[in-house]
């Protein structure tokens, strides 16, 4: 009954919004409502082989359902905001209010028109607040999105102990499956904040964090569910490494140049702070039944404990609710960062784009692999040592140093710190492998805070660069525009190889758990691991130099202080 009813809404909706087109939409609408007669049996039927769960066809239908009604709300919110945005901005939340409702005073427009964060008067009185304001709602947001996609770093380790039969090389593959998808995703969802804006997108991006977190409470919960839906689950956390570059290029459009390196530190380094808290969180919340009866029974380990492994999902989704609410009441759209995905296209013809994604997978991608394999490892290597009640401190410090250093690189320059942290972390891996090879789980730990140290700093560094050597690229490859076009095409190239560069270099945390994997399936040691990623160290180390940092590289002068990137107006020079 309720479906023929929705269809009869269907139609009556078909009338209303394509008054000129009833008989060809009415078609098209009934062919696709009547292929889902056909091939949704078939799905539920695959769905049955693959899980052996009868009732996953309702969760489909659930999925659809969801996602229909998500699509179409938008979708008429979009169609009503084109013909009434300006009053649908004045009317009152709730008609209740329309009394007391003054949309003189409590307007506020999401799609921002005129945006100058470079205009000191303009940053001052109005700017500055907007973009705070879009800032701290973006942290929080990443900060979960990280939380969610690193979440198996913790959870792989505790499988074997709930009775799930997995291998050594299987779970090395769930805690880097995450960032393979996460790092392929985040291709796509660093062109979407100009095509879509970047509240909307932050909000379906947030939200989208609710499957793989409520997806992993349920699976954890029967010792027989196959391997094949961990690995799907472990790629849907992939959802969560996609938002970073999405976040980072959004933000960076809303600061002026000389606040830009610190506002993605802080967006970043907090974010980033996600993979700490989850690692910190997650062993304390599946040590009680926190949700009761809603979030299911217990599981016995072989020591005859308990845990309630499936909060490490669960325990996410209130936060995800509220700050997908957040970022949909709360943040802006600015009309001068929307540009198609042909216009930001430009970047893949650009030779540092390429330069950049090498040093960031050496970053950010040592960050990200070092995270999710540090649990798992540490175990291995050290199955004597609880080391799990002390991995959050590697991304803690990781995190922090990132959001507490973008005020170094503002100052003397991305380029020369970006060349001592891969000065230091060669030294840093140089001490893992010392550490390792003495069988010294102190020196093993330390070493290993060092290089999460030295990781979060590079993040923070190479991010400041890209923007730095874009306004000097564009100055040099489009001369006759003028001062303003030059700043708006050097700062939308910028934000998308922030993006695409964030991509790139999530590919870390996938080869850093299987490199792991591989040399100890093959050497029985994961130094053979460790000396490679040396190697890498040193190569981006030499690139730096050649490229950046040297007398005559790119960044040299304006590092020094004696020459500034052209194409910077006079009133910010």
């Amino acid at each position: 009954m309720i479906s023929t009813a929705a269809a009869a809404a269907t139609a009556r909706r078909n009338a209303l919004y394509y008054p000129n087109h009833v008989g060809s939409v009415g078609g098209l609408v009934g062919m696709i409502g009547g292929l889902g007669g056909f091939v949704l049996p078939i799905v539920f039927g695959a769905l049955l082989d693959v899980t052996g769960i009868w009732t996953s066809a309702f969760v489909l239908l659930l999925l659809i359902v969801l996602v229909s009604l998500g699509w179409m709300h938008l979708s008429i919110r979009v169609m009503e905001r084109q013909a009434q945005g300006a009053a649908l901005d004045r009317l009152p939340s709730f008609p209740e209010l329309a009394e007391v409702h003054d949309p003189e005073r409590t307007v506020m427009p999401h799609v921002i028109e005129d945006w100058r964060p470079e205009d000191p008067q303009f940053w001052a009185e109005k700017g500055k607040r907007i973009a705070r304001r879009n800032l701290w709602i973006s942290i929080p947001a990443l900060l979960l999105a990280f939380a969610v996609w690193m979440v198996w770093s913790v959870v792989v380790a505790q499988l074997p102990a709930i009775g799930f039969g997995f291998t050594q090389d299987q779970l090395f593959w769930l805690a880097a499956l995450p960032a393979l998808s996460g790092a392929t995703l985040r291709i796509f969802y660093s062109f979407m904040v100009p095509i879509f804006g970047g509240r909307l997108w932050t909000t379906l991006s947030t939200a989208s964090l609710l499957i793989p977190a409520m997806g992993i409470g349920y699976a954890v919960q029967n010792p027989d569910t196959p391997y094949l839906i961990f690995a799907v689950l472990a790629l849907l956390c992939g959802l969560g490494g996609g938002n970073f570059a999405s976040s980072m290029a959004n933000i960076s459009f809303f600061f002026p140049r000389a606040e830009k390196g610190n506002a993605m530190a802080l967006n970043a380094g907090l974010g980033n702070l996600g993979v700490s808290v989850m690692q910190f969180l997650v062993p304390l919340a599946i040590t009680a039944g926190v949700f009761g009866a809603l979030g299911g029974g217990p599981q016995e380990l072989s020591d005859g404990g308990r845990i309630w492994m499936q909060n490490a999902g669960f325990v996410w989704v209130p936060f995800i609710l509220a700050a997908t609410a957040a970022a949909w009441l709360g943040m802006n759209d600015l009309a001068d960062a929307r540009a198609s995905f042909r216009e930001q296209a430009v970047i893949f013809t650009r030779t540092h784009n390429w330069v950049m994604c090498l040093l960031y997978v050496g970053t950010f991608g040592s960050f990200i692999g070092y995270s999710a394999g540090f649990p798992l490892l540490s175990r291995l290597v050290f199955p004597e040592v609880d080391a799990l009640k002390y991995v959050f401190l590697g991304p803690l410090v990781g995190a922090l140093s990132r959001a507490g250093s973008g005020w170094l690189s503002d100052r003397v320059g991305g380029g020369r710190v970006t060349f001592w942290v891969f000065a230091g972390m060669i030294a840093s891996v140089l001490g893992v492998i010392w550490s390792l090879q003495i069988g010294s789980f102190a020196g093993f730990f330390a070493f290993f805070m060092a290089l999460f140290f030295f990781t979060g700093v590079g993040n923070a560094s190479t991010f400041q660069m890209i923007p730095v050597i874009m306004r000097k690229e564009v100055a040099r490859l489009a001369p006759d525009r003028d001062v303003t076009e030059q700043r708006r095409q050097s700062e939308r190239e910028a934000a998308a190889i922030i993006a695409f560069t964030s991509a790139i270099g999530g590919y870390g945390g996938f080869f850093i758990p299987k490199a792991y994997g591989t040399s100890i399936g093959l050497t029985g040691a994961p130094l053979a691991a460790l000396w490679a990623f040396l190697a890498f160290y040193v190569l981006c180390l030499a690139v730096t130099w050649a490229v950046y940092t040297r007398r005559g590289g790119l960044l040299h002068g304006i590092e020094r202080g004696r020459a500034m990137p052209a194409a910077l107006p006079a009133e910010i020079t």
